[in-house]
């Protein structure tokens, strides 16, 4: 098995690396793409749970509200991770061996799942899943999803600084 040092001195070897690493405009161009992105995705993400709670569009039903983000929310991701690789390839180590990126690789495993789960289930049973008529259930959806996020977004940010 090869390690994650080798991989690194590898990656940052390849022409692509090189590349990246000698052009000057690349990593903040795709950073700013990639922070776009990002913004595209939470304002997304934070509107549907800001309806799950019914704090916004009560008078909308939630099978609207997410058939209008969740669509955005899935075209934002290939975006982030092309982004993300591009930036990756760039400077292997900074981000492979950093246990903020890998923090943040399971934060974004665990955010993915809950909104594949919350989608599926909209899904499946579109008359009944309007969480926020049952009270609490929108939370048990909503605040760990604010959670994830927000804690995606601060390992991400602290990359840099670690």
């Amino acid at each position: 098995m090869i390690s994650l040092d080798r991989f690194c001195l590898w990656l940052e070897q390849t022409s692509l690396s090189q590349v990246i690493q000698a052009t000057s405009w690349i990593v903040p161009s795709v950073q700013t793409v990639h922070i776009l992105a990002l913004a595209t995705l939470l304002a997304s993400i934070f509107m549907i749970n800001l309806r799950l709670l019914r704090v916004v569009a009560r008078d909308q039903p939630l099978e609207r509200v997410s058939a209008r983000f969740l669509p955005v929310i899935w075209w934002a991701l290939p975006i982030l991770l092309v982004t993300g690789a591009i930036m990756i390839i760039g400077e292997p180590a900074r981000s492979l061996k950093n246990p903020l990126f890998q923090l943040k690789m399971a934060l974004l495993l665990a955010a993915l799942a809950l909104t594949a789960f919350y989608q599926i289930g909209l899904s499946r049973s579109r008359e009944r899943y309007d969480l926020a008529k049952r009270g609490g259930g929108a939370a048990l959806i909503a605040l760990p999803s604010f959670a994830l996020w927000i804690a995606i977004v601060f390992c991400g940010r602290w990359i840099a600084y670690y």
